[in-house]
């Protein structure tokens, strides 16, 4: 068993040494894997959180403004760009997809940061948590727009630590393919990662402040001036933003209440597994976490030299084969954190309610096509906001995995552009349909392609309600 394994970190110390870990990675690595290995499952059952029936709403942040425009120069964008899509058959980083002919997500997120510098005549720096594996082609991206640099590096790199096998917790070997020897660990590396590459002490000699810190892939997460006026003015070290859980979002992480009275995040992979019911009954469980963070840098600086620079996470176990396009590939564990979790760790963090738009990430296909369709617009700044001509419902988009899961057969299948789903409740696609351009989808839709053969839907076919 993994616990009378005396050697077993030993084994991963001396991988991550080899390949240029810096010691810090090392010894965060070391606790997660003395954790895991002690049997400490990260999960956390609903007898020891209470659920969170109403969260205080900010309500008009107008009154902030002024705050948050004099704090703008202190401020810096971070963008999680780690994630290589692999759901979506993407073996580089999912922001380098097409949102628009010719714009990628990266690029609108550096039109944006670019915008805020010309309009309030400010710093702002752009800066990725890039992985070991999305870092050139990002940096490449980044290089198209003139003037994204600014006075701290445009990047740091998330660590990496070892894969493990599941019972004897040795780090597996995986010759076909070395790189799959090595995953990252989670988002929570961001703090140690911040630490370790100097990217904060960098950030802090430079006078910044206070960090926006998202997903790449998530285009409502919009650096908000007011919301930034909010976090200084109440002083607020660590605000996670929160919104409304519907029946889309049972799966995600949700808000819940410590018996001492801290919030806490719960992921679904810290959920005991006859609980599933309860994590995922919304009206219980309301709000789920954005992953949309504001950060007082000084605090963190405080928070981290207070706790040997590595926080005290929970750890997330999360086993899946080796080779993800191989599903009889051997199982391995990942041991992994969640950067939402700091808020049960830093003393005054808070949630703060923000409306539906500033959650709108890109998980499947499903959620591209959306993003692809006229369901959304792009302004002049560059910000992907809700066409203000719907008037319907959320969307529901079931498109058949078989033939839209990857990023190549969904494109191939929308060579023409996404059809209009300005007036469409719900669309399901089964079997092989290509669809031509300017299509128009009205109501609640169901195409189905005959068994064995492809359906092509012509140029200007208005498929629905009439």
């Amino acid at each position: 068993m993994a616990g009378n394994d005396p050697i077993g970190f030993e084994r991963c110390e001396v991988k991550m040494r080899a390949a240029g870990m810096p010691p810090l990675a090392v010894e965060a690595f070391r606790r997660s894997f003395e954790a895991a290995a002690k049997g400490e499952s990260g999960l956390l059952s609903r007898a020891e959180i209470e659920p969170i029936a109403e969260l205080p709403n900010v309500g008009n942040l107008s009154r902030f403004r002024a705050e948050g425009e004099l704090r703008l120069d202190r401020a810096v964008v971070i963008k999680l760009n780690g994630g290589l899509g692999t759901s979506m058959g993407m073996s580089r980083a999912k922001s380098l997809l097409p949102v628009r002919p010719g714009a990628s997500f990266l690029d609108l997120i550096a039109r944006q940061v670019l915008h805020l510098r010309r309009e309030h005549g400010c710093r702002l720096p752009l800066v990725l948590m890039n992985s070991f594996r999305t870092r050139d082609e990002s940096l490449a991206a980044l290089a198209r727009h003139p003037g994204i640099e600014s006075d701290v590096p445009l990047d740091f790199v998330q660590g990496r630590v070892p894969r493990l096998d599941p019972t004897s917790f040795a780090p597996i070997s995986w010759p076909a393919d070395r790189s799959l020897e090595w995953c990252p660990p989670g988002h929570g590396d961001l703090y140690v990662s911040l630490r370790s590459s100097g990217m904060l002490d960098r950030l802090l000699a430079r006078g910044y402040s206070h960090a926006f810190v998202s997903n790449a892939d998530n285009l409502g997460a919009i650096f908000d001036v007011e919301l930034l006026g909010w976090v200084v003015e109440n002083t607020v070290p660590f605000a996670m933003e929160v919104t409304e859980r519907t029946e889309a979002d049972r799966k995600g992480g949700h808000l819940a209440r410590l018996r001492d009275g801290r919030l806490v995040l719960r992921e679904s992979a810290q959920c005991p597994p006859d609980e599933k019911d309860d994590f995922q009954d919304v009206a219980k469980h309301r709000f789920f976490n954005t992953n949309n963070l504001w950060i007082d840098l000084r605090a963190l600086d405080h928070v981290l030299r207070e706790r040997g620079d590595v926080l005290p996470l929970p750890l997330i176990r999360n086993e899946k084969s080796i080779d993800p396009d191989d599903p009889a590939s051997p199982r391995c564990l990942q041991i992994e954190t969640a950067m939402g979790a700091a808020l049960s760790v830093i003393d005054g963090a808070r949630a703060v309610r923000v409306p539906r738009v500033r959650f709108a990430p890109v998980k499947t296909t499903n959620d591209l096509l959306v993003l692809w369709s006229d369901l959304y617009d792009v302004t002049a700044e560059a910000r992907v906001v809700p066409s203000p001509r719907r008037r319907l419902a959320p969307i529901e988009i079931d498109l058949d995995p078989a033939f839209y899961a990857h990023i190549d057969r969904f494109t191939e299948r929308f060579s023409k552009g996404a059809p209009s789903l300005i007036d469409c409740s719900r669309l399901v696609v089964r079997g092989d349909v290509h669809f031509g351009r300017g299509v128009r989808i009205v109501g609640n839709v169901t195409i189905e392609a005959p068994a064995g053969r492809s359906l092509a839907i012509p140029d200007g076919a208005i498929v629905g309600e009439r």
